[in-house]
C-alpha cells in the first residue's frame, strides 16, 4: 500500500536532487530517506530515477512527481482546514469570488460578518471561474461568486446578476470616440486581446473571428494594464472598468446580445451552515445596494 510518508520522500528527494539534502528538509536520517524511497520504488515497480545519484528523473518518475505533489498539497490544505477549525470557536467561511465582483463586495462582507459573529475566521480569495470552483469542489471554500455556466455537484447557485458583454479600451483609443453599437470588423481590426470570458459569448460571427486571435491574457488585472497603457481592446462586461479608475470606455458591439451571468455559489455540506446563510444574504443585498 502506497503511504503518504512515501510520497513525501519522494517529492523531496526529486526537488533536492540529493538524498543528503532531502533529509535534511525532512528532518530524518539519510539512511532512513533512501528506505523508505526504496520501499516506494518496489511497491510501484518501476524505477523513478535514471541513475543511483536521484538527480535525474524517469518519464515515470515525473509523472509520479506531478500526482504525489497534488495529493500532498490537498492533505495539507486539509490538514490546515481541521486546525483552523479547531482554533476558530466562532467558526470559519471562506470565500472564493472573481476579482470584478470580489472588489465591490469582499470589504462591506468583512464588516458584516464581522459584526453579525465575533471572532469569525473569515478567509478570502479572488480569482477566475475556474479556480473559483475548483476551490468548491476541493473544499477549500464555502462560498464562490463565478461565472459558472455548468451544475457543480455538492454546489447550490443562484444568479447573483448579469451584465452585457461590450467592447473595452482606454480612454484615448480611437474606437472609444465613436457613437453606438462597434461592428464586429472594427472589434478585431483594433489589436483585440482574448480573454477566458470571450468563450462564453455564442454570437456564431463572434466566434469566427475570435479563432485566429492568438494573444491571450488571462488575469483580469493584467489584461486590464494592458488596455489603459496600450493600444489593445477586448471584450468584457462594464462592471470591471471601476478596477480600472474610470480610464477604460465600454461600447456596445453591434449584433451581441450576450450576457454575462455571475452566480452565487454555495456548497451544501458546510461546517457552520448558520454562517454560510448570512453571508450569502449580506452577498444578496450588497449587490442588490451597491
Amino acid at each position: 500500500m502506497i503511504k503518504l510518508e512515501m510520497l513525501r520522500v519522494f517529492c523531496a528527494v526529486a526537488e533536492a536532487g540529493r538524498l543528503a539534502d532531502a533529509a535534511r528538509q525532512l528532518g530524518r536520517t539519510p539512511s532512513a530517506v533512501s528506505m523508505g524511497l526504496m520501499q516506494f520504488q518496489e511497491l510501484l515497480g518501476r524505477p523513478l530515477f535514471e541513475s543511483d545519484r536521484k538527480s535525474r528523473l524517469t518519464p515515470f518518475g515525473h509523472q509520479v512527481l506531478r500526482l504525489a505533489k497534488d495529493q500532498l498539497r490537498s492533505f495539507d490544505v486539509t490538514v490546515q482546514s481541521i486546525q483552523r477549525l479547531a482554533s476558530a470557536p466562532s467558526g470559519v467561511l471562506k470565500v472564493a469570488a472573481v476579482p470584478s465582483v470580489a472588489a465591490g463586495v469582499f470589504p462591506r462582507l468583512v464588516q458584516s460578518m464581522e459584526a453579525a459573529f465575533p471572532g469569525l475566521n473569515l478567509e478570502l480569495r479572488d480569482s477566475d471561474t475556474p479556480r473559483v470552483i475548483d476551490a468548491l469542489t476541493s473544499g477549500w471554500a464555502d462560498i464562490g461568486i463565478a461565472s459558472a455556466q455548468q451544475p457543480i455537484n455538492g454546489v447550490e447557485a443562484t444568479e447573483l446578476f448579469s451584465d452585457p458583454y461590450g467592447l473595452v479600451m482606454a480612454e484615448d483609443h480611437p474606437l472609444a470616440q465613436g457613437q453606438g453599437p462597434v461592428g464586429l470588423d472594427e472589434v478585431f481590426q483594433s489589436g483585440f486581446v482574448r480573454n477566458q470570458l470571450c468563450d462564453q459569448i455564442t454570437l456564431g460571427a463572434f466566434q469566427e473571428r475570435l479563432g485566429p486571435i492568438s494573444l491571450t491574457v488571462s488575469n483580469l488585472q493584467s489584461l486590464l494594464s494592458m488596455l489603459v497603457s496600450g493600444p489593445w481592446v477586448s471584450v468584457l462586461p462594464p462592471s470591471v472598468l471601476p478596477l480600472a479608475g474610470g480610464r477604460l470606455v465600454f461600447r456596445d458591439i453591434e449584433g451581441l446580445t450576450d450576457q454575462r451571468r455571475v452566480m452565487l455559489l454555495r456548497r451544501k455540506e458546510v461546517a457552520f451552515p448558520d454562517i454560510v446563510e448570512t453571508a450569502c444574504r449580506e452577498i444578496t443585498n450588497i449587490w442588490a445596494k451597491p
